[in-house]
């Protein structure tokens, strides 16, 4: 009787499908727009929305800066809500101080991280009056070594209270600026200067301003209202919404 030779074994259709690599398809980013695209986009924002303001509540440029200090990660209104009392009674670096941490944290205890947030404003408010007289200083390098105070923070003093030509790039700016794009890049300070770099000089003031507003109500993050968008036309990004 002959010898059985032995069986191959056979493989598993689906471990013959595994046995490729997966690669998923991502759509390209597309090049950022040109220049006379950036200025039209602006152009077309200004005509919107002439006079645009920050949404923060404030009444100088300490109570800004502690709005600013008190927005991360948190919204605009929740903050406005805390600071609505607490700037009533202190409205200036000495006034928060002689406040104190407990009662401070008391005020913004509806905001997110309040505990370190209280910490922050008692400890900028001490330099502040220690190192420069009471007054927020305009520097960035001077802004951005107080507690709770980072680049964008410091950005956005500078140009509310000192009229500095800064584009503070939060969440909404970034996001904008990479999808139209403006700016495509990976960090938010890279965004910044890319964007300070080609904003055309009579925009480059209120730029942060009608990005963040066009970001927050309109190029929204899961569902932008491109039916409504007054750049639409302009802009370069792949899958714009339709009208509900």
């Amino acid at each position: 009787m002959p010898s059985r030779q032995p069986t191959k074994p056979r493989k598993s259709p689906i471990s013959a499908r595994l046995a490729a690599p997966i690669v998923a398809a991502a759509p390209a980013t597309p090049d950022p727009v040109g220049p006379d695209t950036v200025a039209e986009i602006f152009a077309r924002l200004s005509a919107a929305n002439p006079e645009p303001r920050a949404e923060l509540e404030f009444q100088n440029p300490f109570t800004l800066l502690v709005a600013v200090v008190l927005s991360a990660q948190a919204t605009d209104r929740s903050v406005n809500l805390a600071t609505a009392q607490l700037f009533a009674i202190a409205d200036t670096p000495a006034a928060m101080l002689a406040l104190g941490e407990a009662r401070v944290r008391d005020f913004i205890r509806t905001i997110g991280l309040f505990n370190t947030k209280a910490k922050n404003v008692i400890a900028l408010s001490r330099i502040l009056v220690e190192e420069h007289g009471g007054e927020v200083p305009s520097a960035r390098a001077a802004l951005e070594v107080l507690p709770g105070v980072g680049t964008k923070t410091a950005s956005v003093v500078r140009n509310v209270a000192f009229g500095e030509e800064t584009i503070a790039v939060d969440t909404h700016i970034f996001r904008v600026s990479n999808r139209i794009p403006l700016v495509v890049a990976p960090t938010t300070d890279k965004v910044q200067a890319g964007l300070e770099a080609i904003v055309p000089a009579p925009y480059r003031l209120n730029a942060h301003h009608w990005l963040i507003l066009f970001g927050r109500y309109i190029c929204k993050a899961r569902k932008p209202e491109c039916y409504r968008c007054p750049i639409a036309d302009l802009c370069r990004f792949p899958a714009k919404t339709a009208a509900p």
